[in-house]
C-alpha cells in the first residue's frame, strides 16, 4: 500500500497541493517561533532576554499547534471526500479497510514531510526577522543572535506528520466506513473545550484590574470557546441551515448544497470561527489595556510591551495563516464541484444562476462562522472589559469586529465566486465527461 501511496502521489500530484500548502505553512509557523527556544537557550544570553523568548515561543507555538492541526484536517478531509469513488472501487477490487487506511495515510505523512522539509528556509529567515522585531523594541539584548536548533526542527517536522497522519486516519476512518457517524471523541472534545473556556472566562473575575495577567483568562477562554464551537461545525451549520427562512429556487439550492456538504465544509467553518474569535478578542482586549493605561498615566512596563508584542504577533500569523488556508480549502472545496455545475447548466441553469447560487452559499457560510466567532469573543471581552474598566463593552470593538468580518467575508466569498467561475469556463458536457 505504501508503493501505492507514492505512485498515487506521482500520477496526480495536484490533488495534494492543498495539503502541501497546509503543512508548508503550519511547519514554517512551529519552527520559527520554536526556534526561538533555541535561541533563549544559548550560552551568554541575559536572563530577561531568555524569558522574553520563551514566553514568545511558548505561547505563539502553543496556537501554531492548533492551527496545524485544523488546516492539515481541513484540507485532508477534503481530500479524502472527493475521492470516495476511488476508495469505494479499491475496496470492491479486495482491498480492505485497514490496507486502504494505510495507503491514505502513507500518502499524508509523504506529502507533510516533504512541506515540512520545504519550510526550514523560511522558518530560519522567519526567526530572523522575528528576533529582528524583539531587537528593535528593547525587549532582547542586542548582541543575542539567532539560532536554529534541534528544538525548531524536531516541534515542526514532529507535529506537523503527527496532525497529518491523525487527520488521514480520522478522515479516511469515517470514509471507509460507509455511514455518516458523529464521532464521539470529537464530540467529547468539544463539549470539555466549552466547558473549560466557559471555567476560564468566569475566572476573569478572580483578579484585578492592576494583575497583569488579567488578560490570560479571558484570551484563553474565548479560544477555547472558539475551537469547542469550530469542532462542532458540522453540527452548527446543519442547525443554522435548518431554520434559515430562504424562498426561491436559487436559497432552496444553496441550503440543499450545503447540508448535504456540511461535513466537507466543516474546515472551512473552523478557520472562519477560530480567525473572528482569536481576532476580534486579542486586539479588542489589546485595545481596552492599552487606553487604560494612557488613561492613567502609567508607563508600559517590559512585561506589558512583551504582551503587546506577542498579541499583535499571533493575530497577525492568524490572519495570513488563516487567510491562506480558507482560500486553500474554499479552493479545493469549489474546483471539485465541475461536475456539479456542468450538471446544473445541462438541466437549464445559466452561469449565472450557477454563480448566484455559490454566492448564496458563501454567504451563509461566512454569516455562521461571523456570528459563531464573535459569540466566542464577546465571551472574553466583556468580562476583561468589566475587570479592567468597569464597563461592559468597549467601542472598540465595534471597529475592530466590522473589520475582521470584512476581511474573513472578502476572503470566503471572493475565493468561491473566482473558483466558481473558473471551473464554469469548462464547457458543461465536458465537465461532466471529465469527471465522470
Amino acid at each position: 500500500m505504501l508503493v501505492l501511496a507514492m505512485r498515487s502521489i506521482r500520477q496526480r500530484p495536484g490533488r495534494f497541493l492543498a495539503t502541501l500548502l497546509a503543512a508548508f505553512l503550519g511547519a514554517a509557523i512551529v519552527m520559527t517561533f520554536n526556534s526561538l527556544h533555541d535561541t533563549a537557550g544559548q550560552p551568554g544570553v541575559d536572563a530577561t532576554s531568555a524569558d522574553t523568548l520563551t514566553v514568545a515561543a511558548s505561547v505563539v507555538g502553543g496556537y501554531g499547534t492548533l492551527l496545524v492541526f485544523f488546516a492539515v484536517a481541513s484540507t485532508l478531509t477534503v481530500n479524502v471526500r472527493q475521492r470516495t469513488a476511488e476508495l469505494e472501487l479499491l475496496r470492491c477490487s479486495g482491498a480492505t479497510p485497514a490496507q486502504i487506511r494505510r495507503m491514505v495515510v502513507g500518502e499524508a505523512v509523504a506529502v507533510a514531510l516533504l512541506g515540512a522539509a520545504s519550510a526550514i528556509g523560511p522558518a530560519v529567515l522567519g526567526g530572523r526577522v522575528l528576533l529582528g522585531i524583539f531587537h528593535d523594541s528593547g525587549q532582547v539584548s542586542e548582541s543575542v543572535e539567532h539560532s536554529f536548533g534541534p528544538v525548531a526542527l524536531m516541534t515542526g517536522i514532529g507535529i506537523t506528520l503527527l496532525a497529518a497522519a491523525g487527520a488521514a486516519f480520522l478522515a479516511v476512518r469515517r470514509a471507509t466506513r460507509g455511514t455518516a457517524r458523529h464521532g464521539g471523541a470529537r464530540t467529547f472534545l468539544a463539549y470539555a473545550a466549552l466547558a473549560a473556556g466557559a471555567l476560564s472566562v468566569c475566572a476573569t473575575f478572580a483578579f484585578s484590574a492592576t494583575d497583569e495577567a488579567l488578560m490570560a483568562p479571558p484570551a484563553y477562554g474565548a479560544i477555547l470557546l472558539s475551537v469547542g464551537c469550530a469542532l462542532l461545525a458540522p453540527r452548527l451549520l446543519t442547525g443554522v441551515l435548518d431554520r434559515l427562512p430562504l424562498s426561491g429556487a436559487r436559497g432552496w439550492l444553496a441550503v440543499r448544497n450545503l447540508r448535504e456538504r456540511a461535513g466537507q465544509l466543516a474546515g472551512i467553518l473552523m478557520s472562519l470561527t477560530l480567525f473572528t474569535a482569536v481576532s476580534t478578542a486579542t486586539l479588542t482586549m489589546q485595545a481596552v489595556e492599552s487606553d487604560a493605561l494612557a488613561a492613567s498615566g502609567a508607563v508600559k512596563s517590559v512585561d506589558a510591551k512583551n504582551l503587546e508584542t506577542l498579541n499583535f504577533t499571533v493575530v497577525g500569523i492568524i490572519v495570513v495563516f488563516v487567510c491562506v488556508m480558507l482560500v486553500n480549502s474554499l479552493y479545493a472545496a469549489t474546483i471539485y464541484r465541475g461536475r456539479e455545475f456542468g450538471q446544473q447548466r445541462l438541466a437549464g441553469a445559466t452561469p449565472d444562476q450557477v454563480l448566484g447560487t455559490v454566492g448564496v452559499e458563501a454567504l451563509i457560510l461566512t454569516l455562521t462562522g461571523l456570528a459563531f466567532g464573535a459569540l466566542t469573543a464577546l465571551a472574553g471581552i466583556v468580562p476583561f472589559t468589566m475587570v479592567r474598566t468597569d464597563g461592559v463593552l468597549s467601542g472598540e470593538v465595534y471597529g475592530i469586529g466590522a473589520t475582521v468580518a470584512a476581511v474573513a467575508a472578502a476572503t470566503t466569498l471572493g475565493t468561491s465566486l473566482i473558483t466558481a467561475r473558473r471551473a464554469l469556463r469548462t464547457p458543461a458536457v465536458r465537465a461532466v465527461a471529465v469527471a465522470s
